[in-house]
């Protein structure tokens, strides 16, 4: 085999255009690449990804109904703002502290103290009003905003008295009930447990491509083409009320179900509508759990990403991935 066909080249630069973002919400398309790309990037985003998040607690006192591993779980699956993460290190890998959770590097501590004392009221213990970080930059999703106007002074954080801001229930204690209790937050990913995951969903769909036969299609009538329309279980196609034609209002709503190719075929109009999917085009929809901002996931993605690549070169380098590669080929 010749060397231009054995070493064939197939790189591509792949384009990105961001139709909408917002704190926790995108919508972008990813353009000349293939499905290999696109999936990887989303289970990056999903799986690997770091963030932190409470790993370790130490109950001093629980009176409630929820024992002390309800507790633990729930106080883990409270989303925490991350944006530092990419800089932290993991425990594990750290060697400043011995993992007791007052190191700078790699945790993060927060304290939890909460008695009722009204013997007419339940009071309701929130990630909000009760839950405190020794770290500004770190603390559940909801105090954001007050710990950004306390500037560092965990002291001066004070809840929001409208409640607009109540935060993630965690127990609910009656009169005499106490919890008191100290977390460490730590930097993770989605692969070693959920709670690490940014990613609230992450989907990506094949951008289809749609091409309506418009002599075949004038030869229905208005009410044959009002139910071919209507067949789309979506709203992919309309009518325009001035020249009567079909027109696509939105490709991107087809959910490649056929139906409106198998309508047409029961009319007896085969070939009335040809859908293809692009396979080097993909839209991308991306929501957080707001431990960062959608823009920060897509970015980190992509650098985790990039990382991984770079470790399987340098593997190449070193000559580890061909000798596999004669090894799985027979040589």
């Amino acid at each position: 085999m010749e060397r231009s066909a054995a070493g064939a080249s197939y790189q591509r630069f792949p384009r990105v255009r961001i139709r909408e973002l917002k704190d926790e919400y995108a919508k972008f398309e990813l353009k000349d690449t293939d499905a290999s790309m696109a999936n990887a990037l989303r289970r990056v985003m999903i799986a690997e990804v770091p963030t932190v998040a409470i790993d370790l607690v130490e109950i001093e006192s629980n009176s409630s109904v929820l024992n002390d591993e309800f507790l633990a779980h729930r106080l883990g699956l409270i989303p925490l703002t991350s944006s530092g993460a990419m800089s932290m290190r993991f425990s594990r890998d750290c060697d400043a502290c011995d993992g007791d959770g007052s190191c700078e590097h790699c945790s993060v501590e927060f304290h939890l103290a909460a008695r009722a004392t009204d013997s007419g009221q339940t009071l309701e213990v929130t990630s909000t009003k009760d839950l405190r970080s020794t770290d500004p930059k770190v603390c559940p999703v909801d105090q954001q905003r007050e710990y950004q106007q306390a500037l560092g002074n965990v002291d001066a954080y004070e809840p929001d008295a409208a409640g607009d801001h109540r935060g993630i229930l965690i127990v609910k204690l009656r009169r005499g009930q106490e919890l008191r209790l100290r977390a460490i937050a730590r930097k993770g990913i989605g692969k070693d447990h959920a709670k690490w995951s940014p990613a609230a969903t992450v989907t990506f769909m094949y951008e289809p491509d749609i091409r309506i036969n418009q002599e075949l299609m004038e030869t229905l009538t208005l009410e044959e083409k009002q139910s071919w329309v209507e067949s789309s279980p979506t709203k992919v196609f309309d009518i325009d009320p001035v020249t009567q034609q079909v027109t696509i209002v939105d490709a991107e709503a087809y959910t490649y179900d056929d139906e409106v190719i198998k309508k047409a075929e029961a009319m007896g109009k085969p070939g009335l509508v040809e859908i293809n999917a692009k396979e080097d085009s993909f839209v991308f929809t991306v929501e957080t759990t707001g431990a960062i901002t959608a823009y920060e996931l897509i970015m980190n993605a992509i650098t985790v990403l990039r990382q991984k690549l770079d470790a399987v070169r340098l593997q190449d380098d070193d000559g580890d991935l061909l000798d596999l590669g004669a090894h799985l080929t027979g040589g």
